[in-house]
């Protein structure tokens, strides 16, 4: 399965995801300039990452090409929690695969085991999710 596809940056929306220093980043903002006298409109693109929820910037021409992640939204069932609370193993709904993920301090409330949560994959990465 393909990782990532591409667009251009005058396609991207704000709440869509780009691709920014390898980290899938969902955009919360975008700001376009005027072309110059012998330049190109450029765009501003402010994103935060998905799995790091680091904040990341980036201007590009509108025309230039970026990547745009390929995430998948899951379902899994809650078979354990670790000792400490902070892993849970889990079981994917469709494929059966059994795998742990660490239970951020935004979904402590929704993991309980025999529970099925939502979880997304980008990039080999996966992330359990509120949503």
């Amino acid at each position: 399965m393909a990782e990532w596809t591409q667009a251009e940056v005058r396609e991207l929306k704000e709440g869509k995801y780009i691709v920014i220093d390898d980290e899938p980043c969902k955009i919360v903002g975008i700001q376009t300039s005027k072309p110059g006298k012998h330049g190109e409109a450029k765009a501003r693109i402010e994103a935060i990452g998905v799995f790091d929820s680091a904040k990341r910037s980036v201007v590009f021409p509108v025309k230039h090409k970026v990547q745009i992640p390929m995430i998948d939204k899951r379902s899994a069932q809650v078979l354990s929690i670790s000792g400490d609370g902070k892993e849970a193993n889990l079981m994917d709904m469709e494929t059966y695969e059994t795998f742990q993920l660490p239970i951020g301090d935004d979904v402590k409330d929704i993991v309980q085991p025999g529970k099925e949560i939502m979880y997304i994959v980008a990039m080999d990465k996966k992330k359990i999710t509120n949503k």
